[in-house]
Order: structure tokens, then sequence, then C-alpha cells
């Protein structure tokens, strides 16, 4: 039975083997153990309410229930930009116009943005490419949404998601060819590493602070500019189904798209019901629909795929998915659909 849960600290041997199949370009999840070894205590001391609020972030892993061997990773920091500076380029235009020659142009632009600072940020989703079968980049990507309604005090009223850029089978980045390597002279590798393990300051330091003109580009790097890696495809479009939406907001990196939604708004949260908890042996109603389950324990919190009615007041589990889920007849399971519509396997 595959379950998210919060990490431990156990987890690292794990998180450090799934960095080194990420194949570069995700900064939140570098191959590095002393990096991925603060990340975990961090989320640790979030969980045991030892953090203000400016340094706060929750990890999870998806995990066997047999082996409870993570498999995945996926995480949310409660407000980005407080502590850490957190920045993005904001497409824009500028118009540059003369009466007497009746010329008006109407130019795209690039400017350094401080804009999402304070909002909520959903981050380090992968899943390890083995186990990307059935639902389970579902799972480990909405669960998110579910401890977010259940816990709703705790986060802020925007979410963002920065979605990975276009980059080849080496690494290469068009888009950090054409801008981000005039200014930091270094590899895009060795800028994303440096980035991943907190190392921000030299973004503000050797980034410019006027306007970027598009058209200056390479032809490359302009196609790619709000446009995401392949394999990061199935992640947006799983987003942009609950609500979010790209807002003009690109990675200074590699120019992957920033994706954005009030909190509220997002579909899993805003149709989330709670159920009351019936055990029985009786086996699932295969004809009911997937659902997100997740019960209300803050540090043991738990979320599994199941069968159920989200429009009923109960929801019918056996003994071991409770003994998972740590709950008994008569607690409450917040459910969600998975898909608005349900989807065939």
């Amino acid at each position: 039975m595959m379950v998210i849960r919060p990490v431990e600290r156990d987890d690292l041997p794990q998180l450090l083997a799934l960095a080194g199949k990420t194949g570069g370009g995700l900064t939140s999840l570098p191959a590095d153990s002393d990096t991925l070894s603060a990340r975990i205590e961090r989320s640790v001391q979030t969980w045991q309410d030892a953090l203000p609020r400016a340094e706060q972030g929750y990890v999870f892993v998806l995990a066997d229930s047999d082996s409870n061997r993570a498999v995945g990773i996926c995480a949310i920091e409660v407000a980005v930009g407080l502590q850490d500076p957190w920045y993005n380029f904001r497409v824009g235009t500028q118009v540059h116009a003369s009466k007497e020659l009746n010329v008006y142009n109407n130019l795209p632009t690039l400017s350094l943005s401080n804009d999402h600072t304070g909002s909520s940020e959903l981050c380090t989703l992968f899943l390890d490419p083995d186990y990307r079968d059935g639902k389970n980049g579902y799972l480990l990507s909405k669960s998110r949404f579910l401890f977010m309604a259940e816990f709703r005090d705790r986060f802020m009223d925007k979410v963002v998601a920065e979605m990975r850029g276009v980059s080849d089978e080496n690494g290469r980045s068009p888009f950090w060819d054409s801008v981000g390597s005039r200014f930091f002279s270094m590899a895009f590798a060795d800028a994303d590493f440096l980035s991943g393990t907190g190392q921000k300051s030299f973004i503000a330091e050797l980034m410019p602070k006027h306007p970027l003109y598009i058209d200056y580009l390479s032809p490359e790097a302009q196609a790619v500019i709000g446009q995401v890696h392949p394999q990061t495809a199935p992640a947006r479009a799983v987003l942009e189904a609950e609500g979010f939406r790209y807002q003009h907001y690109v990675d200074i990196f590699d120019g992957g798209p920033t994706l954005e939604c009030d909190i509220d708004r997002v579909r899993a949260i805003r149709k989330s019901r709670l159920l009351t908890v019936v055990i029985s042996d009786a086996p699932a109603d295969e004809t009911l629909p997937l659902c997100l389950v997740a019960n209300n324990d803050y540090r043991r919190f738990r979320v599994l795929l199941l069968r159920a009615d989200p429009k009923c007041d109960t929801i019918t589990i056996n003994a071991e998915v409770a003994a998972v889920m740590a709950c008994q007849p008569g607690d409450s399971l917040r459910v969600a659909k998975l898909f608005t519509e349900e989807k065939k396997a």
C-alpha cells in the first residue's frame, strides 16, 4: 500500500538516491548530503513547531506501507522569500513610440521580481521512475492539498509552484545560455546547485536591475520562455486541473513557468470534506470514484488513495487501512476526489 507521510531522518539515504535520478534542474533536491540532511531537519522542526513561519517547510515522502522505503518526495514551503530572497522574472512589456514618425513598438521584457514573496510554495516534486505507474504521481502531487485544507491556518492565501524549464539530455538550457550565463559567468549546473543549496546572494549581486528585452535573446531562448521540460509536462497538467495558472512569471535560470492560485480556489482544497470512519472487512466498492483520503493527525499525517463516495457522510475502510491511518471508528478522514472526472486506469 502506497502512503504519503512526513519525512523522517532515516530517509536521508533514500532521498540522496532519488536526487541522483533527477538529472539536474530540480534545485530543491540537490544530490548533496549536507543540504538534504538540513532540509529534513528543518521539516522535522517545522512539525515540532520549533521554527518561525519564515523558516517553516514541510517535506513529505511516498512510501510503501510494508517496507517504509521512500520512493517519492514532495514539499510545501510555508512562506517564501521572508528569510532567503525568492526571485523570478516577470514577463512584461515596454512601449516605445514616436508620434512624429508614427511608430509604435510594444516590446516584451524580463524584469527581476520578488512579487511572490510571502506566498506558500509547492516544491520538490519527484517520483522514482520505477514507481511511475498507476496513480502514484497524482497521489504524490495532490496529497499536499489535503494537508493544506486540514491545517489551513498554517499557510498563506496564495500558492505558487515553479515548473522545471526546458533543457536537453546533457543539462544544457537555451534560456540560461542566452541570459544567465551572460551575468553569472558559470555553468548552468553550477548556478543551479548554488541556488538549490541555499546560496542565493549571488543572484541579487549579479543580475541586472533593469528590464531585459526578450528580442535580444536567441530564438531558442525566446521559444522556451514559460515552457516546461517534457518530463514536467504531466506535473503542470495536474496543477492546472486543480486551478493553477501561468501569470507571466518565469524562473531566472531556465525560463520555466511559475504557476499560481489562491489557496481557497484550489479544487482539492475547496471540494474536500470530512467523513466519519466506519471499519468493515467488506470488499471495496469498485464503482466508487478514486479519492485522496487523509487523516487529521498533524504529526502523523497520512494520505492514501481509496475508493470512496465524497458526497456521503461516512467512509468505509478495512482494519489494515485503519492501522495505517491511525484512526478508529467514529474518527474523521478528509476526502476529495482524485480527479474532477474519473479517469480510466
